[in-house]
């Protein structure tokens, strides 16, 4: 199987959270998939652009998907948010050219007076769980395990974007997803259900209610210990930041400890496939993983 994609990895994991980089390429590697990295694409916005003008979120987000279509690849990326910003935006304007070319040509100007490419809307925009479950498929990743995750159990967390930001939701349904959880049984392991694995993590009111921000979070990791989960996993760096990094300040406005380890979907798959923890960057949160590396017997 050759699968290649024009890589899109986001600023988070890149800055704040490299390890979710650095996961996302040792599961492709692993994999055989083929990842050409998009160095010149700019921040998607995470859905603040749009607060000032859906113009420069649609330009901007036009011109990293014009840098795919020069590749003739379609875009991957392995965060959420990135996902449902894209994403939406590619539906919009592949719609534009048929309704509203004008607007379209209003962009596509823009971009022609900075040296860009235009849009052509001849690419697609997937996320990383989308391109394991539909592209590579479930059958062929649970062959090519090598680590079952055996006795591990895991909550899925999917982040808003990914699920509800655009009209066509592929492999999923936004109110009861279960591609994660294909996966997780995929891997070997064992899926945990609780209702918060549907809702926003808090992140996009951290900047300005923190504490409610704080409390969304701590919500749901409450739930999911209390449905048994020894992780949670989620396909969002964004998340990630919320629920892992941020989860001492959680636990102190909850008023309890969490402890409860935050890994990212491809560090999880990853180790299935027999990749070390330290090349996962496992070793990197600020929750640590050690409880789930020791269920798995890998400490």
């Amino acid at each position: 199987m050759s699968l290649k994609y024009a890589y899109y990895p986001g600023c988070v994991a890149q800055g704040a959270c490299r390890e979710l980089h650095q996961s996302t390429q040792a599961l492709t590697r692993a994999l055989g998939i083929e990842l050409v990295e998009l160095k010149k694409a700019a921040c998607c916005g995470s859905g603040t652009f749009k607060e000032e003008s859906q113009l420069l979120e649609d330009t901007v987000n036009a011109r990293n998907i014009a840098l795919a279509e020069e590749l003739n690849l379609p875009l991957l990326t392995h965060c959420s948010t990135c996902q449902g910003v894209i994403g939406h935006v590619d539906e919009r304007l592949k719609e534009a050219q048929e309704q509203d070319p004008a607007y379209l040509n209003q962009i596509n100007g823009l971009l022609k007076k900075e040296g860009c490419s235009p849009y052509q809307g001849s690419s697609s925009v997937t996320h990383i769980l989308w391109a394991l479950v539909g592209d590579y498929g479930v059958e062929a990743l649970q062959q090519r395990v090598t680590r079952a995750l055996s006795g591990l159990n895991c909550a899925a967390f999917y982040g808003c974007y990914l699920l509800r930001a655009q009209k066509h939701l592929p492999h999923d349904d936004p109110h009861a997803p279960e591609s994660m959880e294909r996966v997780f049984r995929a891997v070997g392991a064992t899926p945990i259900y609780y209702s918060g694995r549907t809702q926003c993590c808090g992140w996009p009111i951290s900047s300005y209610d923190t504490t409610n921000s704080f409390k969304m979070a701590g919500s749901h990791l409450q739930e999911a210990i209390a449905a048994g989960a020894d992780c949670i996993v989620t396909p969002c760096p964004l998340c990630h930041l919320n629920l892992d990094s941020r989860q001492p300040e959680v636990a102190k406005v909850m008023g309890r400890s969490l402890d409860l380890p935050i890994l990212h979907l491809p560090q999880l798959v990853a180790l299935a496939l027999g990749v070390s923890p330290k090349d996962l960057g496992l070793d990197r949160h600020v929750v640590s993983t050690r409880p789930v590396l020791e269920k798995l017997g890998l400490l």
